[in-house]
This record gives C-alpha cells, sequence and structure tokens, in this order.
C-alpha cells in the first residue's frame, strides 16, 4: 500500500495530530500505557531561497504531549517531546529547546507545592551516529554509590525533576527489524520502502495487527491529499539546500583546518630551522672562544720565548 513518508515533517505532524495514532505510536515507544494525551505542536517559520524562484516556507516542527499514563499506583503525568532530525546540526536544536522545558513552569503540577513534570525525550533520527546499531534506544538515568558502586531504584522526584528518560529511533536501523509490536509499528519509517517518489512508501499492510491500521490509514489520507503532496516536495527542496549548505560549511572549515595545519607546520618548521641556526651560531661563538684562547696562549708562548 502506497502511504505518505513521514519521515517527512508535514506528514510526520499529520500523523501525530490524530490522538489515537498518537496513543498507539507513543505507547509502543515507551513501553506504557498512555490514557490521555494532550497535543501541542510547536512550530517555527522562516524563509528560506533555495535554487528553484518560489519562497519555501521551512517549518521546523516540535511537538509535545502532555500525557497521562497508567501506574500500578494509578496514574501519572509527564511531558513528552518529540523531534525528528535529518541533519546533525538539530542536535544543538534539542539541547536549547529541551532547556525550554526545564524553565517552561506550566511543565509542573500543584500537590501542595509546585513539583516538576517528569519529561519523556523522543528522537528520530535520519542519519548515522556513533551509536550501537539497534533500531530503538532508551538512555535511562541510574543512581549508585559512587564509593561502593551499590546501585539504587532511580526514583524520587529529585531524580525524576531534574533528569529525563529518552529514546532514540535510527531511523537506517530500521529495516527488516521486525522482532515486537513497537518495531513492526515503527516500521513505517523503514525508508527501504520508498518508492521512486521519496515521499511515498510502499508497506506491507499485513504486518500491522488491526489496531494499528489506523496508523496506515492515516498516512494514506495524507499522500493522498494534494496540498500535503506538494508540502512534502517542497520539504525535499528545502533539505537538500540545507544539506547542500552543510556539505559547503564542513568543505570549508575543513580547507581552514587544512591550512592551518599548514600554517602551523611551517612554524614549527622555521622554529626549528630558528634553533638549528642558533645551535651553529652557538658553536661559532664556542668555537671562535677556544681559538681565541688558542692565540693568547700562543701569544703568551711567542712572549716568553723571546726572553
Amino acid at each position: 500500500m502506497h502511504v505518505a513518508n513521514p519521515i517527512y515533517d508535514v506528514a510526520f505532524k499529520y500523523l501525530l495530530e490524530d490522538s489515537k495514532v498518537a496513543k498507539l505510536l507513543l505507547s509502543a515507544i515507551i513501553g506504557e500505557d498512555i490514557l490521555e494525551l494532550d497535543f501541542s505542536a510547536q512550530e517555527r517559520t522562516v524563509e528560506v531561497k533555495p535554487l528553484i524562484k518560489e519562497k519555501i516556507p521551512l517549518t521546523v516542527c516540535r511537538i509535545d504531549f502532555s500525557a497521562k499514563i497508567k501506574t500500578e499506583a494509578g496514574f501519572k503525568t509527564v511531558i513528552i517531546e518529540l523531534q525528528k532530525a535529518k541533519l546533525q546540526s538539530d542536535i544543538m536544536r534539542f539541547r536549547r529547546y529541551l532547556g525550554l522545558h526545564y524553565q517552561n513552569p506550566s511543565n509542573s503540577y500543584d500537590d501542595q507545592q509546585e513539583k516538576a513534570r517528569q519529561i519523556y525525550c523522543i528522537y528520530f533520527l535520519d542519519y548515522g551516529i556513533d551509536l550501537p546499531p539497534s533500531p530503538v534506544l532508551r538512555v535511562d538515568y541510574k543512581v549508585w554509590d559512587a564509593y561502593t558502586g551499590d546501585e539504587y531504584p532511580a526514583s524520587g522526584e529529585f531524580v525524576s525533576g531534574l533528569h529525563h528518560l529518552s529514546w532514540i529511533v535510527q531511523i537506517h536501523h530500521l529495516k527488516e527489524r521486525r522482532r515486537n509490536d513497537m518495531e513492526k509499528i515503527l516500521s513505517i519509517f523503514d525508508q527501504s520502502n520508498v518508492t521512486d517518489i521519496k515521499y511515498i512508501l510502499d508497506v506491507d499492510e499485513d504486518l500491522f495487527a488491526d489496531e494499528y491500521r489506523q496508523i496506515i490509514r492515516r498516512l494514506r489520507k495524507a499522500m493522498e491529499d494534494p496540498q500535503k503532496r506538494r508540502e512534502m516536495e517542497l520539504e525535499d527542496d528545502v533539505v537538500k539546500e540545507l544539506q547542500d549548505k552543510e556539505r559547503q560549511i564542513e568543505a570549508k572549515t575543513k580547507a581552514l583546518e587544512e591550512k592551518d595545519q599548514i600554517i602551523a607546520d611551517k612554524d614549527q618548521t622555521i622554529a626549528e630551522n630558528a634553533q638549528i641556526i642558533a645551535d651553529k651560531d652557538q658553536t661559532i661563538a664556542d668555537s671562535a672562544k677556544i681559538i681565541a684562547e688558542l692565540e693568547k696562549k700562543i701569544a703568551e708562548i711567542e712572549q716568553k720565548n723571546k726572553r
């Protein structure tokens, strides 16, 4: 079945605007039962001028959820921050945005006194990174005695309020990994299913249990929308332009580093030559001193002989 490629911001946001679909996807990733979701898309739009004539609005979509999660004791509410990156430079954007979450007073609740809500971070990465080659990695905090090494449960509001859990979805490693429901659901991001049109995937609907097929139907609906298709085409132009600029910056940085190395090597050579000259000058000076001493002794001997 042909569906919109959710790696595109347009399709990604459209997919998660459906509360039922978002609960299915997020519950599968975090491994917890989400009862309610309050969706909030944070967007920043700028205009870029790629090689084509028309201006393209580039939307950086930051998707947040306030989630009510079922627990053994009842339920808890957490903030889920969801971001997706195609460029390695997006890491700094992640840091800045996470900092805003910690500063935001609305990300707290009142239980006789103000308390911070726990933050969950989910990152979808569409590029290689220095991490184990697994489709989904969980980054957890741990508490242990710095002297004995004994580990303790990472519980309590101090830890949860100042630290966060993260899940890293490595899109490049989703291929042929279908070991559980989570990996089956995330197969909708598998870029090995891309068609001749990059923003359209050909997925096998039979991989999905009935309860998860609404995810496929949602992406199918996005693909059939002419406006969404056009926005995905424009997104391709923007990303290509940004990737080209990133490569240009990397090339210039490398060239500057090579020039700096050449200058450093020249400085080193000059310093070494200066040292050689200084050593030679010292040798000449020592030799002149020895010659002067010898001449003095010869003169003394000749003076005695005259007497």
